[in-house]
Parts: C-alpha cells; structure tokens; sequence
C-alpha cells in the first residue's frame, strides 16, 4: 500500500487527481491510499510522517505550499514531495525544500502518469534505505544506516540514532526480521546492533556510538562472526 497525501483546495482539482491516481493504480496493480488536506495550514497542522509521497498544490490559502513543504521537512525529511502548480517557475523553488518534481497544471492523464511512475521509482529506493516504525500516535521513518542500535526497554523499543531517541511500540522480533541482511545483528537479547557503527570490542561490550552494549555468552560467537564478515576483521 502506497500512501499518498493531495494538498490541494480546488475540489476539481482534487478529484481529478484521484480519479488519476486510480486509473494508475488500476492499470499497473498498485494499491493507493488517499489522504486529503484542504490547504497548507491543514496539512501542517495534521501532518504525521507516514506517508510515502505528498502531492502539493503551490497556490493555496492560508498557507502556500512551499512554505507547509518547508514544515513538512522538519518533521519528514524523508517523504518524496511533488509539488502541483499552473507555474514552471515554481520547480526552482522546490529544491529549497528537497522536492522530486512538479506536475503542471492543467493536469493531463499521460504526462501525470509519468511524473507518478518517476516519484514512485524514488519512492521504493526511499523504502530499501528507510525502516518505518511505529511509534504513539502514529509511524516514523528512520533512514536504516542511521541506526545506530535498538534497545528493548520494557515494552518498548528505543532507536539509538543519529537523529536522536526515539521509543516505539514495535518488537524487538519485528525488527530484525525487517532489518534482516542489513548489517544488524543481536550482541544480547536486549540489543540489535548495526554492525556498521561498532567502532570495536571491550571488555566483553560491543562498543556502539561510545555505548557498551554487552555481548552474553551465547550470542558471543555469531555476533563476532557476523562482525568480522561486515567490517573486516575485528578481533574479540
């Protein structure tokens, strides 16, 4: 499921992209999920960082869409922005905001179903390099290489990353098997660790981000080798 968030105040506007966003998704087997904001104030005000792609009309009121895409990248500085507008000019402007594209107004299925398949592409590369997670009230994107461990504390889950702590209400099983054959491995029950940010071994730690992390007896033996084949030969 794709989740696509429509910033867009003109009713017909709107309607006719969601009957695009249909026709798309019934002509390549893709399944869309629409979320619609009136304005840019709306969407700001709303927003949570779940969706994989933002539609955003320019010419809004209220709020203008470039300056709730300047918002939206404080919260997200992951999702894939494609601004909607009647003025080329506007696409130079995106970049200030990290946006993929611009569609022109007035909309016409062909060249929006291409600028669609584009964002999409980039869409799913976004995926492979990011881990959704879920978090009260709602789901985060963490870029994985970013990663620096995950905690089990209680019932929760605390991401150590280069962003900062962020606690989640997913299993530490979950995970892994999300992050399988990407560089993570358990040093403890308690601990997933990306192997890329272990600076080394110490008494009996995997040193993490200047954290030591405990590697128990039994996880001792797959942890190192699974070290070593990442990095290249760090002695236990």
């Amino acid at each position: 499921m794709i989740r696509i968030a429509v910033a867009e105040d003109d009713p017909k506007c709107f309607a006719q992209l969601e009957q695009f966003i249909g026709d798309y998704g019934r002509e390549t087997g893709r399944a869309f999920q629409i979320t619609h904001y009136d304005n840019g104030e709306d969407l700001v005000e709303r927003y949570r960082p779940e969706f994989d792609l933002i539609l955003m009309d320019v010419e809004m009121p209220f709020m203008d869409g470039m300056t709730a895409a300047g918002y939206v990248r404080e919260k997200d500085p992951e999702v894939v922005i494609v601004f909607v507008t009647n003025l080329a000019q506007y696409a130079i402007q995106g970049y200030s905001v990290n946006a993929l594209d611009y569609i022109l107004k007035p909309l016409n299925y062909f060249s929006f179903s291409q600028r669609l398949g584009r964002a999409l592409q980039y869409v799913k590369k976004k995926e492979d390099a990011c881990l959704t997670v879920s978090v009260k009230g709602g789901a985060i994107k963490l870029a994985v290489d970013g990663i620096y461990y995950i905690e089990r504390l209680g019932r929760q889950l605390m991401f150590h990353t280069r962003s900062g702590i962020h606690a989640s209400t997913a299993t530490l099983q979950q995970v892994e098997e999300a992050l399988e054959g990407r560089g993570f491995a358990r040093c403890n029950k308690g601990y997933l660790v990306n192997l890329e940010h272990v600076d080394g071994i110490q008494d009996g730690c995997a040193v993490v981000r200047g954290d030591k992390l405990l590697i128990s007896r039994g996880r001792r033996g797959p942890f190192l080798e699974a070290l070593t084949d990442c990095v290249g030969g760090v002695g236990p």
